[in-house]
């Protein structure tokens, strides 16, 4: 049951995220101090394991979003035939419904979902946040920077779920509009934005304006929006860690589909070209190969492919994202600008049109989303945005699309929130 606010699911779910952080590498590198009891989690040594447990869940939910947002959006299709996976490309209600994901998986799992990863991963940025804010600088030297995190990464938590989910509820609490959603997005990322300028760190600022940028465009505040994304420098990018030292720290999007082959690039993403030459931003390889499931050609996404280990990075924030969220927000000229130093970054040729012509530049800037962000989850999020039409019909298989948009609130809520009718 989705109870956050149990006390033995804040255990189990810090438990879980302790155990977590003993995977992490590089900033999530802690030791692992075993199962701790809840009315232990006051003591602030622990503080460390909390903050890279919390990170980690979010990193997890942020890599499920990212797959499962890329088949309900027609990024990719499912190439295998088992029943947890395929009726998220053809949208099943009932199934949706029942499959709210998990952080629990390895290499061959092939179960979708992004709800749960991302409920348990607010609650844990909430809970740390309240606990470490009650410690002292003495008591925990990184306390500062920690808070920083816990409400950048929270930003994302309430972000994502916002704009996957048709409506939203937080510790058992009564429905939440996806508007309602975003704003609280944008308290974290404002909350964020002014501990990261304290402490001088610019990686968190960065990354908390690419986030309240996104969630401005997605409330409709363009002004808003652009000025956020206007300061994120060149340079940045802020990237989701994964590593091979435990399955659950792999990066799924790369065993979903280059190691597992359960996923391939759907035809819309396949051969893409700018002025007849192969785009560097979605990069696919045609296998010449039909898929497990007997139907689906064959087709792998390489922009995740990395090393052999597979132990790539997602990125949850960047300039390049941030400069199309300014072209989206001011069009124009200015617009068309920040298009083509996103499409130069690439090696790409500018693009050439007539920035006066609105529809034409909004057609124009999601195509370039389109391409920028492919495989990162943000089409999903364009298209409910934009009311653009999803897949209709029939699918190679026989399945039939239903008219599902957003994610509806999975049943492991419906059933067990007392706000909610079952």
């Amino acid at each position: 049951m989705l109870q956050f606010t149990h006390k033995g699911l804040r255990a189990a779910v810090v438990t879980a995220a302790l155990v977590a952080a003993s995977a992490c590498n590089s900033l999530l590198s802690v030791d692992n101090p075993g199962r701790v009891p809840d009315d232990q989690l006051g003591d602030p040594a622990l503080a460390p394991a909390l903050e890279a447990g919390a990170i980690q869940t979010l990193q997890c939910g942020a890599v499920n979003y990212a797959a499962t947002a890329g088949m309900l959006s027609g990024e990719y299709w499912s190439a295998n035939g088992f029943v947890n996976n395929h009726p998220w490309e053809w949208r099943g209600v009932v199934q949706i419904k029942g499959e709210p994901g998990s952080c629990t998986y390895n290499r061959n799992s092939t179960f979708m979902g992004f709800y749960t990863p991302l409920q348990q991963a607010r609650f844990q940025l909430e809970d740390v946040f309240t606990r470490v804010e009650k410690f002292t600088d003495a008591q925990v030297p990184t306390r500062a920077k920690i808070l920083t995190e816990m409400r950048a990464y929270a930003g994302y938590a309430y972000l994502l779920l916002g704009e996957g989910m048709c409506q939203m509820t937080v510790d058992r609490g009564p429905v939440m509009t996806r508007a309602e959603t975003f704003t609280l997005a944008e308290q974290r990322f404002t909350d964020a934005i002014t501990r990261a300028t304290a402490i001088n760190d610019a990686s968190l600022l960065n990354m908390a304006l690419v986030g309240r940028a996104r969630a401005r465009l997605d409330l409709g505040n363009l002004s808003g929006a652009a000025a956020d994304a206007n300061l994120v420098p060149s340079t940045f990018v802020r990237n989701a860690e994964f590593s091979e030292t435990a399955q659950q720290r792999e990066n799924r999007v790369y065993d979903l589909t280059i190691r597992g082959e359960f996923l391939s690039v759907a035809p819309a993403y396949q051969g893409l070209t700018v002025n007849g030459v192969a785009d560097p931003r979605v990069k696919v390889t045609n296998t010449g190969r039909i898929a497990a499931d007997n139907v689906t050609p064959l087709w792998l996404q390489q922009k995740f492919a990395g090393n052999a280990a597979g132990a790539v990075s997602l990125p949850i924030a960047s300039w390049a994202e941030a400069q199309l969220i300014y072209a989206e927000a001011v069009g124009g000229q200015l617009g068309l600008d920040a298009i083509n130093r996103v499409r130069a970054a690439s090696s790409i040729a500018p693009l050439v049109m007539d920035p006066s012509d609105a529809n034409a530049f909004e057609t124009a800037v999601l195509e370039e989303r389109r391409r920028q962000l492919f495989s990162e989850g943000q089409r999903y999020g364009d298209m409910l945005r934009k009311n653009l039409p999803f897949q209709t019909g029939t699918n190679r298989k026989g399945q039939t699309y239903s008219n599902l948009t957003c994610v509806p609130l999975p049943d492991v809520e419906t059933l067990n929130n007392p706000n909610l009718g079952s």
